[in-house]
């Protein structure tokens, strides 16, 4: 064989397998196919990972870290050094098939070339992406706290100016090897994807969005197309010589986000892309670092330049916004976070090192870097700042402390359509008139999918909101508003964001506008059947507004009398009852039970128990609760809507008992969340609590084992003032 018809020095011959196996029962070995070593590597490789993230979440670490970490344990220094664990799922047959342990095999040693790759190695330490600073913040809990948003919006740029400075790199780059002209012609086609998306991909999805009027109505033939396109688009770069992520990422650029179709595509590939394709992706990434040929001359330059690199990132990152009148800490964090490197930059690596621009090992030493880099700064942010620091004041935001004559502001949440009735009966139950008028702010949460960025948005009249959904609650409210003109003032919003982390969402707008009490609608309604994961969220979300509000929380159950889209209150007697046991929950409760108790056509019944076993007052908070009593019975005397009644129990037994034979006598019960733990009224119900979320009390009237049919409000003062 001659010098010219001699293979590569990098290439290597194997023995080709064949494409299935006919199973054991033929006496065929499973893995002698190349469909079944496939399958083996990407199971290991998606099931590595997931054990990997699971404890490592814990520790405060990002996915990528895990992913990363994944690709070293598979790759040459770990598994892969064992030759029979090599052969068995890792052999040089499959590496046609997906280029995982390419290296494993065989590495021919290049020749260092530190020197000419420097100033390529200093220009990738400095990039930015704005798709790893939005995972890192999913991944840590913030993407919509305050420090979430204002990364966000900075990655955006920064990725932005990245993504093009990595294009006109990789372009000057194969200019400089083919012809002069190429760098201009690449440009040129490169901006032709960009018209091509933005004059006719984009009017296409428009057109799809258009006849599509939710995410299950999104035509299986609409979902097809794109991919079509996505493929066709990921060839088109590769053809162009840019990596394969071009395309897809211009296309993506220009889908419109949020429901139909972002959400659409989201519900149809994320789970499986993300949980299968990506980590053979960083395994075959991280596959190709071995330690054995990292030399420590080289790696204290490399490492030595991401140190000077993040230096000047953070610094960057501190004196504008330090300039701007930001605290240092928050500061320094925002320049942390923006700090990061991840998936996209070990993309662009790959790209480099395929044509030249940096070796193998740079390659190696970079990619430890990042890895290095986001495993030590993920953790610092996680467990060092804490966005409800911003939520403790010392104002007193409750009913209580509410001037009953004065102007009051409460703000709903909502998941769904169905919750509206539920709320406006609520809010016209609180009685809002002349003399006392009352701010209703209403939000709508929404699960963050088919978007990047989370968004809060306020909606002003005239202006529709970008879910149809949101415009149907939106329209609803602003007519309770026009029919009680003067003295109810409505403010619909619609926050798109993680479940994990929508709760800051609704905390900053409590603690912004000053409001006296959140309610939330419980996550089991009698005209929603969603299935249990959703359900599950939704009960998470509202043990995060709980934990953290800076306002009182009412957790509304509705059992069937507030769904109805007529107000009852205007034709008939509303009948509510407050069952008092003592406690600074409870005193909320009775505080806007007397609020309650102003409107016309609602009778107020407040029913305390007494432990037959105490005597009067032997603690400060029972004294409290003495006076709190008899200043609202001074307080309603004259009200004939208003009924008070005194039940002597002596245990859990009697509590149940009472409760129970007054069950259906209410349209509506309120009572606090949290009561005394060693109160003998209470004994032993703390066993059976199916929802801790509604208390002990709250509890019981909603379980499964009562036969109540009163809808059940059950209030909670802020736990920072208990």
């Amino acid at each position: 064989m001659n010098a010219s018809s001699s293979p590569p020095s990098d290439s290597f011959c194997f023995v080709p397998k064949s494409r299935w196996s006919r199973g054991i029962f033929f006496g065929d070995n499973p893995f002698s196919s190349n469909t079944s070593v496939l399958l083996a590597q990407l199971t290991l490789c998606a099931l590595t990972t997931a054990v990997l993230n699971r404890g490592l979440t814990y520790l405060g670490q990002s996915l990528f870290v895990s992913q990363i970490l994944a690709g070293v344990i598979l790759g040459p220094s770990v598994l892969g050094s064992n030759a029979v664990i090599r052969e068995l799922l890792f052999p040089v047959s499959s590496f046609y098939t997906v280029d995982t342990f390419r290296l494993i095999t065989m590495y021919v040693a290049m020749q260092p070339r530190l020197y000419s790759s420097m100033i390529w190695i200093v220009s990738f330490q400095a990039l930015s992406s704005f798709h790893v600073i939005v995972c890192l913040l999913a991944d840590l809990k913030l993407m919509n706290s305050e420090l979430g948003k204002l990364a966000i919006s900075s990655s955006m740029i920064s990725g932005i100016c990245s993504f093009f400075w990595a294009l006109v790199i990789f372009a000057g780059e194969h200019g400089q090897h083919v012809e002069q002209q190429t760098f201009v012609v690449m440009l040129i086609w490169s901006g032709i994807m960009v018209i091509f998306a933005i004059c006719i991909f984009r009017p296409m999805i428009q057109w799809m969005t258009k006849h599509s009027t939710d995410v299950d109505s999104v035509k299986e033939s609409y979902i097809c197309a794109i991919l079509i396109l996505v493929l066709g688009s990921a060839l088109y770069g590769e053809y162009l010589g840019q990596h394969f992520t071009f395309g897809p990422i211009v296309l993506g650029m220009v889908i419109p986000d949020g429901p139909p179709i972002g959400s659409a595509l989201v519900n149809k590939l994320e789970l499986f892309v993300s949980s299968i394709f990506l980590p053979i992706f960083f395994v075959v990434s991280a596959a190709r670092i071995d330690f054995s040929m990292i030399s420590l001359r080289n790696f204290a330059i490399i490492e030595g330049l991401a140190v000077c690199a993040f230096f000047w990132k953070v610094v960057g990152v501190m004196l504008p916004s330090l300039s701007w009148k930001m605290t240092a800490s928050d500061a320094l964090h925002l320049a942390l976070v923006l700090s990061n490197q991840g998936m996209v930059e070990v993309l662009i690596l790959e790209q480099a090192k395929s044509i030249r621009l940096i070796d193998e090992e740079s390659y190696s030493i970079m990619v430890l870097s990042i890895f290095g880099l986001t495993g030590i700064l993920a953790p610092i942010v996680k467990f060092s700042y804490k966005p409800t620091k911003r939520y403790m004041i010392g104002e007193r935001m409750t009913i209580k402390y509410t001037n009953p004559n004065a102007e009051i502001r409460m703000l709903a949440c909502l998941h769904y359509q169905e919750h509206t009735p539920s709320i406006i009966n609520l809010f016209e139950a609180s009685y809002p008139h002349p003399e006392a008028p009352i701010s209703f702010f209403v939000v709508h949460l929404i699960e963050l999918a088919g978007r990047s960025a989370p968004v809060l948005v306020p909606h002003h009249p005239g202006i529709p909101s970008p879910s149809n959904e949101s415009n149907h609650i939106i329209n609803a409210l602003r007519y309770f508003e026009h029919e009680n003109g003067g003295y109810v003032a409505v403010y619909p919003y619609t926050s798109i964001s993680p479940y994990n982390s929508i709760h800051n969402d609704v905390c900053l707008l409590a603690i912004e506008n000053r409001v006296s009490l959140v309610i939330v609608l419980f996550h089991k309604h009698p005209l929603i059947h969603v299935c249990e994961e959703e359900t599950n969220a939704i009960r998470n979300v509202n043990h995060n507004i709980i934990r953290e509000s800076p306002s009182s929380v009412g957790i509304l159950v509705d059992r069937g009398t507030m769904i109805h889209t007529s107000t009852l209150l205007r034709t008939n007697v509303y009948r509510i009852g407050m069952i008092f046991l003592g406690g600074p929950d409870d005193r909320e409760a009775l505080a806007y039970a007397c609020r309650m108790g102003k409107h016309p056509n609602i009778r107020i019944t407040l029913i305390r128990f007494l432990d037959d076993s105490v005597g009067p007052a032997v603690s400060r908070q029972m004294v409290i609760d003495l006076n709190t009593i008899n200043a609202y019975r001074d307080a309603q005397m004259t009200n004939k809507q208003w009924f008070y009644q005194e039940e002597l129990v002596k245990d859990s037994l009697g509590l149940i008992t009472v409760i129970t034979s007054m069950e259906s006598c209410f349209d509506l019960i309120l009572v606090g969340r949290r009561h005394r733990e060693d109160s003998p009224l209470l004994a032993g119900l703390h066993d059976w609590n199916e929802f801790p979320e509604l208390g002990c009390v709250g509890d019981m009237l909603v379980s499964l084992d009562s036969n109540c049919k009163a809808s059940v409000l059950v209030v909670q003062q802020p736990s920072s003032f208990r």
